[in-house]
């Protein structure tokens, strides 16, 4: 739905449309899992619950602790699997998914024709139909000024015809009937012909309305593995250390031997009659230097930005599958203390607790990029703050099991609305 506006009338066929979904389907695999771990935990553990089966396995001896044994494999397992279609897939579906919109946005859409107004999406033609009929497709009086050679001008009429792309859609066809082709020339106005025509055909290039697969192109932080960024990086830091070098070695040059250099011959100036010159010089001095420091630092800065750029990226694809372990210690206790199994109740808490940990990673990643903090932080904050109360949260259900209710939200119930759950709980108890 968000491409939605930049598809439709482009002509384009089915398979490029699923190929768009299924690229586009990638990125949001790496947030779905982990969520799916959280939502299957907080359901795991919330039918124990309710069933009483926690209590029972706690009575004969076994711990939360050894109860989390098996889903904390099994989600060292999906992280695995994830990080490897974080690292592997999704670099390559990212990049294919960036290609073809590009190349679906530079496609035209398709050529529609409007009797009584002139049509100019064909390059070097202007097409002008006077009627049309819907059922056949047949076009009626049609002019067409052909532009396509700058020496001359035609002018094509013909009483009917047909219009269709040729079967690769490189070409646009126009079969016409009865009619006259006009030429002449634009340097000697004095020439002109007529020609007449019982059947025409012109074949006009439709490249512009045909989707056009480009060739390779270059890749963005999003579109590389943790291998190839890693790489960049380290060739980032060594340039980084060259301009930073730069940087002292211009400074002492400008600062210290210019500047006595400078004071010196400024000293013998004023002491002759060009002081006036001396003065307007140093200031020049002065301004080159600053713009020349700017500059190198201006360098070192973009640089860091592009170290800070991938190593937030390189971060995030630990990050995102270490959250399937980190919910999975959110979701046990808390479904503990839900004591309710059901798909809506686990959505509910999971939504929850997901919306907290996508505003972390956004606005971790946004500063970190700014250069607030360090990647390391702004990707992992979430995870050790989450990872914390996690623990936290199943010390204490270990230790003694708390119910969890959320009958502070009937508040937001109409009063009749909970009077009729009132009579139904009587009714129940009854």
């Amino acid at each position: 739905m968000r491409f939605a506006d930049r598809l439709v009338g482009k002509g384009l066929n089915s398979w490029v449309i699923v190929k768009l979904i299924v690229y586009n389907l990638s990125w949001m695999v790496v947030l779905v899992v982990p969520m799916a771990s959280l939502v299957a935990t907080l359901m795991a553990f919330g039918s124990l619950s309710q069933n009483n089966e926690i209590t029972i396995m706690k009575s004969s001896g076994v711990s939360l602790y050894k109860m989390l044994i098996s889903p904390l494999l099994a989600s060292i397992v999906v992280a695995v699997l994830l990080f490897q279609f974080n690292n592997d897939v999704l670099p390559d579906a990212n990049h294919q998914a960036k290609i073809l919109m590009s190349d679906i946005s530079r496609t035209k859409p398709t050529l529609s024709l409007e009797p009584g107004f002139f049509s100019q999406e064909v390059d070097n033609y202007a097409i002008l139909v006077r009627s049309i009929n819907q059922t056949t497709n047949w076009l009626y009086h049609i002019t067409i000024y052909d532009h396509s050679n700058g020496a001359k001008i035609n002018v094509v009429t013909a009483d009917s015809g047909q219009i269709f792309f040729s079967k690769d859609l490189s070409k646009l066809i126009m079969d016409l009937y009865h009619g006259e082709i006009h030429e002449s020339d634009v340097q000697n106005t004095t020439l002109y012909r007529i020609l007449e025509f019982e059947k025409h055909m012109i074949t006009m290039n439709g490249d512009q309305f045909s989707l056009q697969q480009s060739g390779p192109a270059s890749r963005g932080e999003r579109e590389l593995s943790v291998e190839d960024m890693q790489y960049i990086t380290d060739s980032l830091k060594v340039i980084l250390a060259n301009n930073y070098n730069s940087f002292i070695n211009d400074s002492k040059k400008l600062f210290f031997e210019d500047t006595l250099k400078s004071s010196a011959s400024s000293i013998e100036s004023t002491l002759g009659r060009n002081k006036e010159l001396t003065i307007y010089r140093s200031i020049e001095k002065v301004r080159t230097n600053k713009n020349i420091m700017l500059s190198s630092f201006n360098r070192m800065e973009w640089t860091k930005r592009e170290i800070e750029k991938y190593e937030v990226e390189i971060y995030k694809k630990y990050a995102l599958p270490a959250a399937c372990i980190i919910f999975v210690l959110i979701g046990a206790p808390l479904g503990v203390m839900v004591r309710k199994g059901g798909f809506g109740v686990a959505a509910g808490v999971s939504l929850f607790f997901f919306l907290i940990y996508w505003s972390f990673l956004i606005g971790g990643e946004k500063l970190s990029e700014r250069g607030f903090f360090s990647p390391f932080i702004g990707m992992w904050a979430a995870n050790i703050l989450l990872g914390i109360s996690g623990i936290i949260l199943i010390i204490v259900t270990n230790k003694e099991t708390k119910t969890l209710t959320f009958n502070f939200l009937k508040i937001l119930i109409p009063k009749r609305f909970r009077q009729k759950d009132i009579y139904t709980e009587n009714e129940d108890t009854r």
